[in-house]
């Protein structure tokens, strides 16, 4: 054989070994798409089947025409080996706890799970208990290659260890081949470490086999009264590895799903208040996750489906080798969530950058910090609305230093409407107008620019209140839970816009929000004169609109709404009392505008472009 021969052989042989590789890795892509579509559907099928829980869900695919679930024969081997067969088919369903003073969870031999999660210390809106996890209403399982395809929530594992805090697990493959599920509590934690430990398993999962599938799909219940409220607040998360931010798939389009782009570090499905995360320390590598709303009117209370396949690297085997991770069953609590340091608290929305960090670094620790001194959260919004408007008072004096100053310049500016009448003359009133401002140095953005300063702190409270944990079930005067709202009447329909309810913390602010318009009318009259339906809008629909948006928000904002309403009436007649005086602003006015009448007065770019377009204009109507 010659030497181009051997070549030519060699190349044949390098080229059947890479088609090989290629079709092997084929294969495990479309066994793990089709693995991903089963698993999302079953989340889906939840609500287009009407299934009870995600155990019916589970079996659906299993069932017959006949509607009796599918069970091979007991002579049938449906595995290959008499351990899997045996596990499958025989023993009973058998529930262990675990529990300390924060949570206590329930373990069950069916696949090896946690099958139910207890808060201990929290409970449901209508005082009952808080199960995060009601029983049945949760799904893990794993798949993987030993031989065959195997799905651990086929089979019933034995308990060969349990104490106060640890409990173990077993799944024989065979008689020396075995894979460990070790569940442990810690004291005064809301964490359960969970431990895959596979042993002389690496003669049995192929080398080529180099992941493992986890699938967790979950039943979200309903803990808190307003349904809209605690659905717009929960989501499914992910994080990426080695960055600080977070990925949501929000309910408020009802669902969503997305594929995990690069390594994943948890997945959490998060109610308004409370969350389950799985973390994984050495990282999940892909995936994909997926979310679906029920109706408010759900028979079983549920608040949502989630759902999450992700694909986890064996790393080395061996002899014996484990995959650790950690289920966190937390209170959506800013502290807690912090502590981790696993950027849990990306969950709370708090806003953007500017609008996040007002709330974590000033809002949240001047909150708690009244809380150390104060048992009434009312008093404690009370204290921090005082606290703010204080902060904010520069604003507010210069924002009304300037509405009084366009109201000491009405009778002037009502001189040049009145010089002034015809449409034609817009363009000289405007600038009759502009002039008069910059003699007697009056901005007419004075009185915005305050405002908006303003808004990042009143945008940060709007986030903080429906995310506070501590305002949760926490009663104020008529308000039962002042994070959700309150109610005066209930209607039993619902009013589109407007709710079921009358919410009064909402009709008061709308009242408040009513009276300072007509207060501040009057001083804003020369700009209403320009803008006529300004008025109309600030006085009137204003207020109604809000009453009709804030009638469903937390009670906790509403009344932080009206009190900061009511402070600033307040501020305003002390500050036209003690303050701001029209008399000494009338002199300034009028000392200013007699300096600059003896001076040359040096036209700003905007006042030039306003006359030339003046010019253009007029020579426009004379061409005509």
């Amino acid at each position: 054989m010659n030497k181009n021969s051997l070549i030519g052989f060699a190349l044949i042989g390098v080229v059947l070994l890479l088609f090989s590789w290629y079709n092997t890795k084929q294969f495990e892509k479309q066994k793990r798409a089709q693995f991903v579509a089963d698993s999302i559907a079953r989340v889906e099928a939840l609500a287009e089947h009407g299934a009870d829980s995600l155990a019916e869900v589970n079996t659906q695919w299993m069932t017959d025409t006949t509607g009796e679930a599918y069970r091979a024969p007991e002579e049938t081997m449906l595995y290959k080996t008499q351990s899997l067969n045996d596990m499958a088919y025989s023993g009973e369903e058998e529930v262990v706890y675990l529990e300390n003073d924060n949570i206590r969870v329930g373990l069950t031999t069916h696949g090896g799970q946690i099958d139910e999660v207890l808060i201990k210390k929290y409970f449901k809106y209508d005082s009952t208990a808080l199960y995060l996890m009601p029983k049945g209403y949760s799904k893990f399982d794993v798949e993987l290659d030993a031989g065959q395809y195997i799905n651990t929530s086929d089979f019933n594992y034995r308990i060969v260890a349990k104490s106060d805090d640890n409990v173990t697990m077993r799944l024989y493959i065979d008689d020396d081949s075995y894979i460990e599920h070790i569940y442990t509590l810690t004291d005064n934690s809301y964490d359960v470490g969970f431990d895959m430990r596979f042993v002389a398993m690496d003669s049995i999962i192929p080398r080529s086999s180099s992941q493992c599938k986890l699938s967790w799909t979950m039943d979200m219940p309903r803990l808190e009264k307003g349904y809209t409220n605690e659905k717009n607040y929960s989501s499914v998360a992910f994080r990426y590895s080695g960055s600080d931010k977070i990925k949501q798939i929000q309910l408020r389009k009802d669902s969503g799903r997305e594929s995990l782009a690069g390594s994943v570090s948890w997945v959490a499905f998060k109610q308004q208040f409370f969350s389950a995360i799985l973390y994984a320390g050495e990282g999940i590598s892909g995936g994909d996750v997926a979310v679906k709303a029920y109706p408010e009117s759900d028979p079983a209370e549920r608040l949502f489906a989630a759902g999450a396949q992700l694909s986890v690297d064996y790393g080395a085997k061996g002899p014996e080798f484990t995959r650790s991770f950690e289920f966190n069953f937390t209170p959506n609590h800013y502290p807690l969530l912090k502590g981790y340091d696993r950027s849990y608290d990306k969950l709370l929305p708090l806003g953007g950058w500017l609008v996040g960090s007002i709330c974590k670094y000033v809002i949240i620790p001047v909150f708690n910090w009244l809380s150390k001194y104060f048992n009434s959260y009312g008093l404690i919004i009370l204290l921090l609305t005082i606290l703010i408007k204080l902060v904010i008072s520069p604003f507010t004096i210069k924002s009304y230093e300037s509405t009084a100053k366009m109201k000491v310049l009405q009778p002037e500016i009502q001189k040049i409407n009145e010089k002034y009448p015809k449409e034609a003359d817009a363009m000289k009133k405007q600038q009759a107008t502009m002039d008069l401002y910059k003699k007697s140095g009056v901005s007419m953005f004075g009185g915005c620019l305050p405002v908006l300063l303003q808004f990042p702190i009143l945008y940060a409270m709007f986030r903080f209140f429906p995310s506070s944990f501590e305002l949760r079930q926490q009663s104020f005067l008529w308000a039962h839970d002042l994070s959700t709202y309150d109610s005066i009447l209930d209607f039993g329909f619902n009013i589109p816009m407007y709710g079921n309810h009358i919410s009064l913390f909402a009709l008061l602010m709308g009242i408040s929000m009513f009276v300072y318009g007509k207060m501040t009318a009057g001083a804003t009259a020369a700009q209403n004169q320009q803008m006529p339906g300004m008025q109309f809008m600030t006085v009137w629909m204003m207020p109604i609109f809000m009453v009709l948006l804030c009638n469903n928000f937390s009670a906790g904002l509403n009344y932080y709404y009206f009190l900061s309403n009511l402070i600033t009436i307040g501020q305003n007649f002390v500050i036209r009392k003690w303050v701001v005086s029209e008399d000494k602003l009338k002199a300034q006015i009028a000392r200013k505008t007699a300096e600059a009448n003896t001076k040359t007065p040096k036209k700003s770019k905007f006042a030039q472009r306003l006359e030339e377009a003046y010019k253009m204009q007029q020579q426009q109507q004379k061409r005509r």
